[in-house]
């Protein structure tokens, strides 16, 4: 098989929680090594559950693949000075820590790149490395600062989190994004740079068009439950049992609902011939489908209206989701090659190259569990330097 695509690259991971960790797990999956620096309590995930498998925490299972553990305490001299080590050989280095600590332990990215000119230097933070450095960068915290909180949930009175720590994920895809650009820059240059990705940053971004919807015409949007602000319909809604997603995007694709619901003139109502029109006219058009909806339960309109071409679907839970995602061979479970079949059972990455596949060497590693190898490996690796 051919060598994955980073498989030349050493990562320092320096990082804990989520962004961090998705960031180079995403790295190690596309064949990069990742030392993960462990503190001596370990990452905070680890504590996090439950669920747990044989003591394990799933939170820190399921981000922490394809990496090798090392314990060091920054504070203690000869622990610091393996770090800077590390760093000095490494590729990439991924932090998260507060903006100013790794520069209080000389792990900053002017000083590692003295020794290391070749380095590219991953910083993930909360709110930037200005005015917001001292802020706390917990998901919850920056999905209300961020405005996400305002456009999700039923209504204006009720702001809601996302179901996930959505933006630590959006911040570790972005890093990922942003440190493949700098290695391919460095294969003209031959020298790194520093990456910089913050979470409010990757959320506004995300944001899309709601956020342009602001930038561009001042309008500021709130929450519409399930609905969308620019399409209808395009939201949940009650049938005769179960709770019916229709994702209608176009006349075509309405006129289509209307004739599988056996309501043909609904497409010729004059409030509903357009999309303006029906979005302008939400609720009247909610209640007419929920009328025409009510004869079947939810399952019965998903196999008629995707028979007939329009986007339709019941509610599902995540096992359902899994279930649906195997039945469409999209092999969504995977196991690591390490023969770990219960800690090394994971979700499959959900990017495919045809030549140069992700894989799944390893589970994640116990606290330190590759310590004193690491160390060795280190030694040796100064050694040389030292004779060169």
């Amino acid at each position: 098989m051919t060598n994955p695509p980073l498989s030349r690259l050493l990562v320092a991971d320096f990082s804990r929680v989520l962004a961090g960790p998705f960031c180079t797990m995403t790295l190690g999956d596309l064949g990069a090594e990742i030392i993960k620096v462990e503190r001596p309590e370990g990452d905070d995930t680890r504590a996090w559950g439950p669920p747990f498998v044989d003591d394990q925490s799933t939170y820190y299972l399921g981000v922490n693949r394809n990496k090798r553990s090392i314990v060091l305490d920054l504070r203690d001299p000869d622990d610091l000075e393996v770090a800077r080590t590390l760093a000095e050989h490494a590729d990439v280095l991924v932090e998260n820590f507060r903006p100013g600590t790794m520069a209080g332990f000389g792990l900053d990215e002017i000083t590692i790149r003295q020794a290391n000119p070749e380095l590219v230097y991953c910083s993930i933070s909360a709110f930037g490395a200005g005015a917001g450095r001292e802020l706390a960068g917990y998901d919850l915290l920056v999905q209300a600062l961020g405005g996400l909180m305002s456009i999700t949930g039923p209504d204006q009175n009720s702001p809601t989190k996302a179901g996930v720590a959505l933006v630590d994920v959006l911040a570790g895809l972005f890093a990922t994004v942003g440190i493949l650009s700098a290695l391919h820059e460095r294969e003209r240059s031959g020298v790194g740079q520093r990456v910089e990705v913050n979470l409010m940053s990757a959320l506004l971004s995300a944001l899309a068009n709601q956020s342009s919807g602001y930038v561009l015409a001042e309008k500021i949007p709130h929450a519409l439950g399930n609905g969308h602000p620019s399409i209808a319909p395009y939201d949940t809604y009650a049938t005769g049992g179960g709770t019916l997603v229709l994702a209608v995007g176009t006349d075509r694709q309405f006129s289509d609902l209307c004739s599988t619901l056996d309501f043909p003139q609904l497409a010729r109502d004059d409030r509903f011939t357009t999309n303006e029109l029906r979005v302008r006219n939400r609720q009247a058009l909610r209640e007419s489908l929920e009328r025409a909806l009510a004869p079947h339960p939810a399952h019965h309109w998903t196999k008629a209206l995707t028979a007939h071409g329009v986007p339709a679907g019941a509610v599902n839970d995540i096992a359902d989701a899994f279930h649906l995602a195997t039945e469409l061979g999209l092999e969504p479970v995977t196991n690591t090659a390490d023969g770990d079949t219960r800690l090394g059972r994971q979700v499959a990455n959900p990017i495919s190259l045809s030549a140069t596949p992700v894989t799944y060497r390893t589970r994640a590693p116990h606290l330190g569990e590759h310590s004193t190898d690491i160390r060795s490996w280190l030694e040796e690796l100064e050694s040389r330097r030292e004779t060169a």
